[in-house]
């Protein structure tokens, strides 16, 4: 027989019971409880009043890209006289096929052929409208009707550190387009970009900057607000066309920009005026004319106006239709004030130092 209480399987005396509590200290416990749950209240309540009501929460990244893609269309440019193919990306604008890409998409191309992401089926397409010093492009689609369009947002306001979503044909794959994500990290930027095959550059204002890793064919897709607006095109560089400083980094044209730039002056509309020479990109002086810079013949296709009129590698180019020509870049812009059948003068300086002059009927050329 023992006098006290065991745990049992331990052979040691079992603790004593606990004290018991008055009932005072209960209700102590109680209202410390209740004061500190009002204190948190209270600083919820507060914090609430001065942010403002929640932002509803954004839509996941396959939800947006499930609402976006239908709005989208695979860009094909074959480039003829430079024996390759563009890929890119553009927009759908209206249900009868109007659609807007980046104009170094199809640059070049001599045909361009478009899948609809949205019904999967395949257009040929025709360049209505360019913008170089804007890289935009507007091409319509043959035959398209019905199709699902993308509006673009035209609110200026982009915020810095604001989630952003790029959607696009990334390396010419094709299929659904594949999506990545990054930050604003700049607005307003300005970046020099280069066309390799034409030797040309030119300064591109305005630009959105972001950690989205663009890759080659993502060039004329929607960079996508957290609430599902298209609030910018994407330009990303390729070995032919580069951006910027050759880092890893994502610039869209705002998409405000973008829709202006449809209507301005500065939009080519209808086909371009092709002369058939090939240029080089640095500046050269008139053989015999120290005075007198110009566009530097490198190349002359067979069969152009060009060829036509008699120039020759090497030859220098002053002047079209009365318009000064002292560069690769001036050459272009004189060039794109015409169209197909029209005529102007042409004046150059051959190698020996001669002087020159023909008139000249443009002929059909490549896209932009």
């Amino acid at each position: 027989m023992h006098d006290g209480l065991l745990t049992v399987g331990t052979g040691r005396p079992a603790p004593p019971p606990a004290p018991r509590r008055s009932l005072f200290d209960v209700l102590i416990v109680i209202y410390t409880v209740a004061v500190m749950a009002a204190a948190v209240l209270a600083s919820v309540m507060v914090y609430r009043a001065i942010r403002g009501p929640a932002a509803p929460a954004a839509a996941p990244t396959s939800a947006l890209a499930a609402r976006i893609d239908p709005g989208l269309v695979d860009v094909t440019a074959t480039l003829g006289y430079q024996h390759a193919i563009s890929s890119g990306t553009g927009m759908v604008l209206t249900p009868s096929g109007r659609v807007i890409t980046n104009n170094h998409v199809i640059e070049g191309a001599t045909s361009i052929t478009v899948t609809d992401v949205g019904n999967h089926r395949i257009y040929t397409a025709a360049v209505v409208g360019y913008d170089q010093g804007q890289d935009i492009a507007v091409l319509q689609l043959a035959g398209a009707s019905g199709l699902k369009t993308l509006p673009l947002s035209t609110s200026p306001a982009v915020t810095v550190g604001e989630t952003v979503l790029a959607l696009g044909n990334a390396q010419g794959q094709g299929g659904n387009p594949a999506a990545a994500t990054g930050v604003v990290t700049a607005v307003g930027q300005s970046i020099i970009a280069t066309d390799q095959a034409e030797g040309l550059s030119g300064q591109l204002t305005g630009m959105i900057q972001t950690s989205v890793p663009l890759q080659p064919g993502d060039s004329g897709g929607p960079l996508v607000s957290p609430a599902g607006q298209v609030i910018g095109m994407n330009t990303a560089g390729s070995a032919q066309f580069q951006i910027g400083s050759g880092l890893v980094r994502g610039f869209a044209i705002p998409a405000s920009q973008a829709a202006a730039g449809r209507a301005s002056a500065a939009v080519h509309i209808g086909a371009t005026a092709f002369l058939g020479v090939q240029v080089v990109s640095y500046r050269v002086l008139a053989p015999g004319n120290p005075a007198s810079p110009g566009a530097g013949v490198a190349g002359i296709t067979p069969g152009t106006p060009a060829a036509k009129a008699g120039l020759v590698p090497g030859d220098v180019i002053t002047s079209i239709g009365g318009h000064a020509v002292t560069s690769a870049t001036s050459l272009r812009s004189v060039l794109n004030a015409y169209h197909p059948g029209q005529a102007a003068s042409l004046h150059w300086v051959g190698q020996a130092g001669q002087a020159h002059t023909a008139t000249i009927i443009f002929a059909a050329g490549p896209a932009g």
